[in-house]
């Protein structure tokens, strides 16, 4: 069984990746990880250094998952793209083929209370009616079944 995981190194990302383990570990899965960093929208030289950091910073990430997933005596491998992150994800899971992929519903900040889960969900809801998410662009695309964890 091959399981890909969009991983980002979030704090979503981490706990998704940790259920999907505890959930899935029995079938002995062969764990995907699969990182995308954004190109930067113009080719400024402080942009450009901006996205060699991110993406510095993002494969880091991703050896860390990986190192988490070996750790649990799992078999894993890391894929990292350039590129819009809806795009990237779909086409890597053209190419792998897994059995599932896994996406955790992104969120920059920790939890809140009552005042800031409200904000958040207003704020989701914005994004989506706007601009889509990562999660609702591949749950219609891939061929794939998807799980999707809350943030």
């Amino acid at each position: 069984m091959k399981i890909m995981v969009a991983y980002d190194g979030s704090r979503n990302a981490k706990l998704a990746l940790a259920q999907t383990l505890t959930m899935f570990h029995c079938m002995s899965p062969k764990i995907m990880l699969v990182g995308v960093a954004e190109n930067p929208r113009d080719s400024s030289d402080a942009n450009e250094d901006l996205f060699q950091e991110e993406y510095e910073e993002l494969k880091q990430a991703l050896h860390e998952g990986l190192d988490f997933v070996t750790q649990e005596k799992l078999s894993g491998e890391v894929l990292l793209a350039e590129g819009d992150p809806r795009k990237m994800i779909l086409r890597a899971t053209q190419k792998h083929n897994p059995n599932l992929l896994v996406i955790a519903r992104h969120s920059h900040q920790p939890d809140g209370g009552f005042i800031s889960r409200s904000l958040n969900y207003f704020v989701d809801e914005l994004d989506y009616m706007t601009f889509g998410s990562v999660s609702s662009f591949l749950a219609r695309r891939v061929e794939v079944p998807v799980l999707i964890y809350p943030s």
